[in-house]
């Protein structure tokens, strides 16, 4: 059994308080929107949430923004806890009542404007958690989203984050379109954030320091 030496304890309780403090990235998160079906939009529309399984969303909104004024479009207020998988999929009702999209968690009656223009994530005391805001948007034109607007694709292909659970606060780096939209499923990394890695590879190799010695 190799002990370590009592002058490695005090770095060790730092490394692991460091560690251990790391605030996490805002969850939950955007994570997939099709806003523009192929044809009619009614029942064919959804937004894909992910975050930790079990937390509440009673109060939170999700709201549409108009690209070109700013005026928010439709508000679409939150209830329940995240599925077990972290995915929650709301969708939107068609006329006659049920939807058309699959793994439907929630339904509300919306239809996001196609883009320029974003959707916005706010929790139940009012603030902004996430937002995407999507296609090119001209000078005077209102962006609601993070770093640079993420692409507009065609109708019938949805806008989803590369990984549910990294958030770069860059629409542009942290979605992409996907031509068969995916509700309900979605892939996360397994890589540890940068800043984290190197703390502990700078960690483990200073106690192997301590271990040669």
């Amino acid at each position: 059994m190799t002990t370590l030496p009592s002058r490695a304890l005090p770095f060790v309780l730092a490394l692991a308080a460091l560690l251990a403090g790391r605030p996490a990235g805002a969850l939950p998160l955007i994570s997939e929107v099709l806003y523009d079906a192929v044809g009619t939009d009614d029942g064919a529309l959804f937004v894909e949430l992910y975050g930790t399984p079990g937390a509440s969303v009673d109060g939170w909104t999700l709201e549409g923004v108009n690209g070109s004024d700013g005026s928010v479009t439709h508000t679409l207020t939150l209830s329940g806890t995240l599925p077990a998988d972290g995915i929650l999929v709301i969708a939107d009702e068609a006329t006659g009542g049920g939807t058309l999209v699959a793994e439907a968690d929630l339904l509300a009656s919306f239809d996001f404007q196609n883009g320029p223009d974003s959707v916005v994530l706010r929790d139940a005391l009012g603030s902004v958690v996430d937002a995407l805001g999507y296609g090119t948007f001209a000078e005077g034109e209102v962006f609601a989203g993070e770093g640079f607007p993420a692409p507009d694709p065609a109708a019938g292909a949805s806008v989803a984050r590369v990984f549910a659970d990294v958030d770069t606060n860059d629409n542009a780096a942290d979605f992409t379109a996907l031509d068969v939209p995916t509700p309900g499923t979605a892939p996360l990394s397994t890589v540890p954030e940068p800043a984290a890695a190197l703390l502990l590879g700078v960690g483990l190799a200073a106690l192997a320091g301590f271990g040669r010695r």
